[in-house]
């Protein structure tokens, strides 16, 4: 079920040698330029006829009031409202901690005060269709609501009548959303981006989706804030050993691949015998479950055992594929963890899933995917603040860099920088 690539013998590139992402087809780019500007000028009606055209089913309404998620919250079992609670608890706590206090820096009258200012309105994506993901809207909102974002909104896909699934409006509840609109896809993208009569534009989009979702964030990044790291269809490698029960690895393995085609999962290890064993296990797990067509779509394309020498080499493979989920299942997991770059989060040992990290650890479960690790991380409250500095200084300080000031200035030949603090400098 997994394609299997043997790496023991080779000594060459090893990027040459392993599979990576297909980049994004210009024909899928290209259609969501048009939807996008579709919504430019169509508004609802656009939204209404692109909801039919995609997903079958156009809402009633394009608005979701709050009222609506507390009867939701109301209706659900008192299981799934205390999960709920619980893991909005779990991802405040965490969040809160990384709300950064005022700074304060002072050179001989020089002082520049740093302040963290969060935007006014939050747009998140919660993708819909496939799937039904409260925690993805928890893992969104909630951060953004530690940020001290004043406005927070939704955009989920409606289900085939209509209507957003009562869990996610049981979720909003949880989060304290101020409105959901029953709309996925580019297009929801594209009104949280430019507005239309029901949909205010927001100042950050987040949240994770299908290719065409993260091609459209791309696209509307010059009119709106949008996290840099791609975050696409979900990604897991899964660096085990013989220390690890075999089923578990297996399940793991396969976890992520849950979401769908367009995903990634692998096996790294350097145990033939013990990759035979998960293989064995991997295709018992998927032939028992509920969404074995979605999980074998996404091993059918990408999924990999790659075998290697050492712990060492598993991790160059790591660093080369940068994945959204690291899952460590090998003896020395917390050592090797410490010596991971390129992931967006990393889960050590049996007793560390990476389902933890999707529900109930903290941190968001919003990742960087399609090798985007490399340079990205998790949603943070970071995504939803900004710095503002307020620079002030006395004569004396200004007498002190002046001369600097103006010699920097002239040299770029900016005359007007150079004259306003020179004429500071000749004043009585």
């Amino acid at each position: 079920m997994l394609t299997r690539l043997d790496l023991r013998e080779f000594d060459g590139v090893l990027g040459e040698m392993l599979p990576r992402p297909e980049s994004v087809a210009e024909g899928i780019r290209e259609t969501v330029r048009s939807i996008i500007a579709e919504v430019r000028q169509g508004g609802d009606e656009a939204l209404l006829t692109l909801g039919q055209k995609f997903d079958g089913v156009s809402p009633e309404r394009l608005v979701v009031e709050s009222d609506e998620m507390s009867k939701a919250l109301d209706r659900v079992s008192i299981e799934v409202r205390g999960a709920l609670r619980a893991s909005a608890h779990a991802i405040r706590d965490y969040h809160e901690g990384q709300r950064r206090a005022e700074r304060m820096h002072e050179s001989d009258g020089l002082v520049v005060q740093s302040i963290s200012r969060p935007v006014r309105r939050a747009g998140c994506y919660v993708p819909g269709g496939r799937a039904t993901y409260p925690s993805t809207l928890l893992m969104t909102a909630v951060p953004a609501r530690v940020a001290g974002v004043e406005e927070v909104v939704v955009c989920v896909p409606p289900g085939p009548d209509g209507c957003i699934p009562i869990v996610t409006l049981a979720a909003a509840a949880v989060a304290g959303i101020d409105a959901i609109h029953p709309i996925g896809g580019a297009q929801a993208i594209a009104a949280l981006a430019y507005g239309t009569e029901s949909v205010a534009p927001v100042d950050v989009i987040v949240g994770p989706g299908n290719v065409y979702v993260a091609v459209a964030k791309q696209e509307v990044a010059c009119s709106v804030g949008i996290p840099v790291g791609f975050t696409g269809p979900s990604e897991v490698i899964v660096v085990a050993d013989v220390s690890a029960p075999a089923e578990l690895v297996a399940i793991d393995v396969i976890t992520q691949a849950e979401h769908g085609p367009g995903g990634l999962a692998w096996l790294v290890t350097w145990d033939e015998g013990f990759a035979d064993q998960v293989e064995a296990a991997i295709g018992d797990a998927v032939a028992g479950s509920p969404r074995s067509s979605d999980i074998e779509a996404t091993l059918e394309v990408s999924g990999y055992c790659v075998l290697v020498n050492s712990p060492g080499e598993a991790l160059a493979v790591v660093e080369e594929i940068a994945p959204e989920h690291l899952q460590l299942m090998c003896e020395d997991a917390g050592e090797l963890a410490l010596k991971v770059r390129n992931v967006g989060a990393v889960f050590c040992g049996v007793w560390s899933p990476a389902s933890l990290g999707d529900y109930m650890a903290g941190p968001s479960h919003v990742l960087p995917t399609a090798g985007t690790a490399r340079f990205a991380g998790a949603l943070t409250v970071s995504d939803f603040t900004k710095d503002v500095h307020i620079v002030s200084a006395d004569r004396v300080a200004l007498e002190r860099v002046g001369p600097h000031i103006v010699t920097l200035a002239e040299v770029e030949g900016l005359a007007a920088h150079a004259e306003s603090v020179r004429m500071r400098l000749n004043r009585g």
